[in-house]
């Protein structure tokens, strides 16, 4: 297992996130890097924003595991420290997940959150 950390952050991958990620970039590989953003608004006042891109931007953290890759941009690191992005697969359905331990409360889809 390879996994680099952002410099200055804790951010982390799960295995599960990586191996998703590769699966994704093999079906698609002009877009095989997950970018995460913190965004305002969501019933909780921030929410998260996951999509497939190219690759990293300038000021982009960049954190790696086996291969697999997820961009942060400057504005959201501080909102993403020590989180770890996870992929799961239940019976509402499969996704990317952000398990963000500064997060004090959240909706019931998992999607916003409030610090």
């Amino acid at each position: 297992m390879t996994e680099t950390l952002a410099p200055g952050s804790d951010i982390t991958m799960t295995k599960r996130a990586a191996e998703r990620l590769g699966e994704l970039a093999a079906a698609d590989p002009a877009r095989p890097v997950l970018r995460v953003q913190v965004e305002g608004g969501g019933c909780s006042g921030f929410q998260y924003k996951l999509d497939l891109v190219a690759g990293p931007e300038g000021d982009d953290l960049v954190v790696e595991r086996d291969g697999a890759l997820v961009v942060i941009d400057s504005v959201s690191i501080a909102y993403l420290a020590g989180s770890e992005i996870d992929f799961v697969d239940d019976l509402i359905g499969s996704s990317f997940r952000v398990n963000n331990p500064q997060a004090t409360a959240a909706c019931g889809c998992g999607t916003s959150f409030s610090i």
